[in-house]
């Protein structure tokens, strides 16, 4: 079966592109099952630029095909922000997600509600070559006070779908992949990624 290298060594993102990619008849591979350890510079000014920087440094590495994503949580009343900043949002070094939050949450505090916000990714396929092919998906939500719920990681506690009346930690695998910033984005770049594979494949 054709081979994908995952760029990511946050484990919820590994677990949801797996599960997304699940059916796909992929062996899909990580940088730890590579014993392959790059420390890539975000300085990219767009989720695509920083995806593509990953996913192609990381191609590049292993010879293989490989998707990366960079994400982030866009809030309307702080001017997009985190934005780009998402995973480097609070000011201490090394901060956890929950202190990510609660650095949020005081950012907000006094500011009306509803905290309108949504959720970006772009995701990117990079070939060894140095060809790149990019989609994107967005979640729609808002931004509440109190966290709600076991799953996901990062900001997915504070996240509320309006529609469902439930955060993005509240909701099962197979919900969030339904429906998330990140699924739609991989969603987007599947025929891409067989197109893709295959064409590799038949090259070896």
């Amino acid at each position: 079966m054709p081979t994908l290298l995952l760029a990511s060594t946050n484990r919820g993102k590994l677990r949801e592109i797996q599960a997304l990619l699940s059916e796909a008849h992929l062996i899909l591979l990580t940088p730890d099952m590579l014993e392959i350890a790059l420390d890539v510079v975000e300085d990219g000014t767009t989720y695509a630029e920083n995806a593509a920087l990953k996913a192609l440094a990381f191609a590049r590495a292993s010879g293989l095909p490989t998707l990366a994503d960079d994400s982030g949580l866009e809030v309307d009343c702080l001017n997009g922000e985190p934005g780009l900043r998402s995973a480097r949002y609070a000011p201490q070094p090394g901060a956890t997600d929950a202190e990510r939050r609660l650095y949020l949450l005081a950012k907000l505090s006094g500011r009306p509600r509803p905290w309108k916000a949504r959720f970006r990714c772009t995701v990117a396929l990079a070939r060894p070559d140095g060809k790149i092919f990019l989609a994107e998906g967005a979640c729609e939500g808002e931004v509440i006070p109190q966290e709600r719920g076991q799953d996901g990681f990062g900001y997915d506690p504070i996240f509320l779908i309006p529609l469902l009346g439930l955060t993005m930690a509240e909701l099962s695998m197979d919900e969030k992949n339904r429906l998330s910033h990140r699924a739609r984005a991989v969603m987007a770049a599947l025929p891409e990624i067989r197109r893709q594979l295959q064409l590799e494949e038949n090259i070896r």
